[in-house]
């Protein structure tokens, strides 16, 4: 298939405007592309608006492309208009399946077939949501990390249907539009950063279920311990550099045998009441009375903060 060169491409369509629809925009839009948005409905508007003007803030303080700029905005209510001359098509729709499925259907009806479609989806396989698009070898996976905007990572992968040469298409696209592109060597639910983090979620909601931290006190505990960390090595190379000369294979030396402690809980506990008022109640208290809208000012600003640093470090 002969798709776009991929730096030729100018003009994206962002179906969906939520917080991950939504940051998609913002971030072509910085990046210096036109931008087809698709809402559902104009009520939908406002709230768009708000993701928006946090966005841009912090994408500001980052960096604009020379040629960005929100004039290059178009924001519509039909799918049809949305699609007009648009190069790429980010789709960000609800987690549902047979919405998707349905929305993919319309989409390769409508959409040229060397127009590449790739899904933000965080649960579903591209197998799943593919299986009744007409033109399904274009379909790819492009799973952004929240907010999309700032993070830079999006784990591509195809399912059963996808042309291969998409998926290399998405990956180089992507990197040019100022994100890190990982391409997975097979289709798994959750992909890699979300089950990384899911094994950590489950751990957390263990030692709330059982009384041996509070929320508050595993966020202290990242914070101040493997997250910084982990902003500039990741896991492996971590624990690799930690061991000195040896590297990794120290480590699997000496703590090899750690592994058959039991020092973690992979399996989910059961999502009790009494579980969920816990987490609730000490997110509740470690928020005070700060509005949504100023954590997510703030929790932006540390980043653009985390991400300068890394970028003037080299």
């Amino acid at each position: 298939m002969g798709y776009i060169a991929p730096e030729k491409v100018s003009r994206v369509a962002s179906i969906g405007g939520g917080p991950i629809g939504g940051g998609w925009a913002a971030h072509f839009l910085a990046r210096g592309y036109d931008v087809n948005l698709y809402l559902h409905d104009a009520s939908e508007v406002p709230a768009f608006q708000t993701i928006l003007k946090t966005a841009w803030k912090s994408l500001s303080a980052l960096g604009l492309h020379p040629d960005a700029s929100l004039d290059r905005l178009r924001i519509v209510t039909n799918l049809k208009d949305a699609l007009d001359g648009a190069e790429f098509i980010q789709e960000s729709a609800p987690e549902n399946l047979g919405l998707k499925q349905k929305l993919y259907q319309e989409l390769g009806a409508l959409v040229s077939e060397d127009i590449v479609i790739g899904s933000s989806t965080s649960g579903l396989t591209m197998t799943d949501i593919q299986a009744k698009c007409p033109t399904p070898q274009r379909c790819i996976i492009g799973h952004p990390f929240n907010p999309p905007y700032l993070l830079p990572l999006v784990e591509i992968v195809g399912g059963d249907l996808t042309d291969p040469e998409a998926v290399q298409w998405a990956s180089a696209f992507y990197e040019i539009a100022g994100k890190s592109s990982l391409v997975m060597k097979k289709e798994i639910p959750g992909f890699v950063a979300t089950r990384l983090q899911e094994a950590l979620w489950r751990e957390a909601l263990h030692m709330v279920a059982n009384g041996e931290a509070s929320p508050a006190d595993i966020d202290n505990a990242l914070m101040n311990g493997p997250a910084p960390r982990m902003a500039v090595q990741g896991q492996c190379m971590a624990f690799h550099v930690a061991c000195g000369e040896g590297g990794m294979a120290t480590n699997l030396d000496q703590f090899g045998p750690a592994l058959k402690l039991p020092w973690t809980r992979l399996e989910a506990p059961e999502l009790t009441q009494e579980l969920r008022d816990r987490m609730v109640d000490g997110c509740n208290e470690i928020a005070g009375d700060q509005q949504f809208e100023d954590m997510a000012t703030k929790r932006d600003a540390q980043i653009v903060a985390v991400l300068r640093a890394i970028r003037d470090t080299g």
